[in-house]
């Protein structure tokens, strides 16, 4: 018996195939291409999509030695928030327009006017609307390609296209369709009211379901293609971040994730609804009946600290830190041994991690990265420290955020590629105050709806047993003992928080 996880990245799709005990028995990963016709754009083809899905699918399988009979359930993950239009007959109209497309800014507007301004908007969606979001491309594709939108008849979510591929069926989950700007997330519906606004109608949205619900079964057509049986059951999956916290466990309050990718995420599960008042973290349902998330999302995280390493560590030949590094090293870890030896608070030097502009806790696309403190001590391991704990102080406001709203944090699980460096752990331990974790899979987006397509096919009663059942803390980390580094990231951290008030106004004035 197997259950199939596919992850539908923005750059490549992932199938992983694991057993009624959480043991991953194969894994693959397709690349496609990613467009950028114009700047700021970005676009993807659908077809690209199904094509790399059918290619794991099948190495998945070739790898597994499994018979298509073994696998009871597909569970689906994907990149949020890409709109992908369809004609009556299913057809693709256009390129879908993906979540990092930045030119929606004067939709948003436009959007937030007729929904009857800010409060309204949060009210009926609970999440401001951003130009990554769902419904401002939809108009933009009503005010820029009239002859496109005359002929939609099906909007669907990247995921929920390869479901359709899949099945034939029009359907979507929660968690995906929080992102929409169009879907009430206190009551887990769509909003007719933020429809009519916007005069979408609503027979273009799909059905929407619970995340471990079956929504489809596996066609005749698709399994051809696919190479699995038909009849297979489809459970609705879940967004990259919400499959993803599923597959890290985030299933109760008390476990908060901290994500450091390129970007970073703290994603708080709660089992009430709760809102920052002004949309300052983002509020989706969660990928368990009855449950919600809140989630900050910091734009340049480990971006941030790849830019140091490429620029100014190892990226000028000019520079006198440039050194030659055997091809088995890598250069993250000697640059982390190396601020490791320089005290808490790399001695007054502060970074910013706004290199691409930032959405949590100031959605403000012109905010800008800097050092402030630099003197003539200061040495590339400074500038390190700097870096990562400027890092850590970003997710700290997410952080500080979820602590806000009275949910109840008692360990953070530590994962993507900065929850590697055990120095990097000790550090985010000491500036949360809170222990910090590793868990035994790192997986999570396939791991996740693997596991919901096991509560979908009856392995587990739930998402939450599913878990219990598969996934266990493997590494612990307390803040250190020494009051001394407590106050002194204390410190550190409120001269951090003061940078971008202070500066917000240059950055504007330097960016026009």
């Amino acid at each position: 018996m197997a259950l199939l996880g596919i992850d539908l990245g923005t750059s490549s799709v992932k199938a992983l195939l694991i057993d009624e005990r959480g043991n991953a028995l194969a894994s693959a990963t397709v690349e496609y291409p990613l467009s950028a016709p114009r700047p700021l754009w970005s676009e993807q083809d659908p077809a690209d999509w199904w094509r790399g899905t059918c290619d794991a699918v099948r190495a998945v399988m070739a790898k597994s030695g499994l018979a298509a009979a073994d696998v009871r359930g597909i569970g689906l993950s994907g990149q949020m928030h890409g709109l992908t239009l369809l004609d009556k007959a299913g057809q693709v109209l256009r390129p879908a327009i993906l979540w990092n497309d930045q030119r929606t800014g004067p939709q948003c507007e436009t959007i937030t006017r007729l929904a009857g301004g800010k409060q309204r908007v949060l009210e009926l969606t609970a999440n401001v609307v951003l130009p990554g979001f769902t419904a401002p491309k939809i108009v933009w594709v009503r005010e820029n390609e009239p002859d496109v939108y005359a002929r939609v008849a099906h909007v669907l979510l990247p995921k929920d296209y390869i479901r359709y591929r899949l099945s034939g069926e029009f359907a979507t989950e929660v968690s995906d369709a929080s992102g929409m700007s169009v879907f009430d997330v206190r009551r887990r519906t769509w909003s007719d009211e933020m429809l009519a606004a916007l005069d979408i109608p609503r027979a273009w949205m799909p059905r929407c379901a619970e995340s471990h619900e079956v929504t489809a079964v596996l066609s005749q057509v698709g399994a051809a293609e696919i190479g699995l049986q038909a009849g297979t059951p489809i459970v609705g999956g879940g967004g990259d971040n919400a499959a993803g916290a599923v597959g890290n466990g985030v299933v109760r309050e008390g476990i908060v994730s901290a994500s450091i990718g390129t970007s970073g995420v703290v994603f708080a599960s709660s089992e009430r609804f709760v809102m920052e008042p002004e949309g300052k973290v983002h509020a989706f349902c969660h990928a368990l009946p009855d449950t919600w998330h809140v989630m900050g999302v910091m734009l340049s995280a480990g971006g941030s600290l790849r830019w140091h390493r490429d620029v100014i560590a190892y990226g000028d030949p000019g520079l006198a830190s440039r050194r030659a590094l055997p091809s088995d090293t890598d250069p993250y870890d000697i640059l982390l041994a190396e601020a490791a030896q320089v005290a808490p608070g790399a001695e007054g030097l502060l970074f910013l991690p706004y290199l691409t502009g930032e959405r949590c806790p100031y959605p403000d696309p012109l905010a800008r990265g800097a050092f402030v403190g630099l003197t003539i001590r200061h040495t590339q391991a400074h500038l390190t420290r700097a870096v990562v704990e400027g890092i850590t102080f970003g997710l700290a406001d997410s952080l500080g955020l979820v602590r806000g709203l009275g949910i109840r944090i008692d360990e953070v699980r530590a994962v993507g590629g900065g929850a590697r460096s055990a120095i990097w752990r000790q550090m985010l331990a000491d500036v949360f105050q809170t222990e910090i974790t590793l868990i035994n899979s790192s997986e999570g987006g396939a791991f996740g709806v693997a596991l919901l397509a096991g509560v979908g096919a009856g392995v587990w009663k739930d998402a939450r047993e599913a878990c219990d059942a598969t996934l266990k803390v493997t590494t612990r980390v307390e803040p250190a003992k020494d009051a001394a580094i407590r106050d002194r990231y204390a410190e550190m951290y409120a001269r951090y928080r003061e940078l971008y008030p202070a500066l917000k106004d240059i950055f504007g004035r330097l960016t026009a």
